[in-house]
């Protein structure tokens, strides 16, 4: 009986990412659970039977790129930013699900540069369908989850494998290739000067 799946969060944003500091502390196996448990959940929006509306607020940064990204619809509120920080935090990743949102150029740009795009930027892109005010979030994603659960959903179940099916990139196979990159950086220890830095040149970096 579902037809679609709204995903939203609450709190002063969406989604923050992997915590950092337990990746400091616990090491390589906190580092490969972050890396299986953020391939899980971006695979299960992906692959997800039915269409997914992702509801942002806030902050969407790292991980929280990877859900949006694999979502089939997003609404976002007027204060909603989007970015991949993970070069200030000595990681790799997520660069498949922003490629999603914005051209490749831009993709590009903002993953070098750790800067973020407003909810304006992406609807501009046409990757974001409405930016409400924070308090018409839920509303407005309810409203556009209604619109599409009135389909059949079978016939539905079928448009998303159809449309996952006919997608130019594997997103599950592209994303795990990019955190071999991260594990890389974790082993060569620049993961870890970078992270004790912030991302900030002269700590003896090339």
């Amino acid at each position: 009986g579902t037809r679609c799946v709204v995903l939203t969060a609450r709190g002063r944003g969406f989604n923050a990412g992997v915590d950092i500091k337990e990746i400091q502390q616990d090491g390589r196996e906190a580092l490969l659970g972050a890396n299986r448990g953020c391939a899980e959940a971006f695979a299960a929006v992906y692959e997800c039977e039915t269409p997914v509306v992702a509801a942002v607020h806030g902050f969407c940064l790292g991980g929280g790129i990877g859900l949006v990204g694999n979502a089939d619809a997003i609404v976002a509120s007027e204060d909603a930013v989007f970015g991949l920080p993970e070069l200030d935090r000595g990681a790799l990743g997520a660069a498949t699900h922003l490629a999603r949102l914005v051209p490749p150029h831009l993709m590009r740009t903002l993953y070098y540069t750790s800067r973020t795009a407003t909810a304006a930027e992406l609807h501009a892109h046409g990757s974001v369908w409405r930016v409400v005010p924070r308090g018409d979030l839920g509303s407005a994603a309810l409203e556009l989850a209604r619109e599409i659960a009135a389909k059949d959903g079978r016939l539905l179940r079928l448009a998303k494998a159809a449309i996952n099916g006919i997608d130019p990139v594997d997103v599950r196979r592209s994303y795990r290739f990019e955190q071999g990159f991260t594990f890389e950086a974790a082993l060569s220890g620049v993961a870890d000067r970078v992270r004790d830095t912030f991302g900030k040149e002269g700590a003896g970096s090339d």
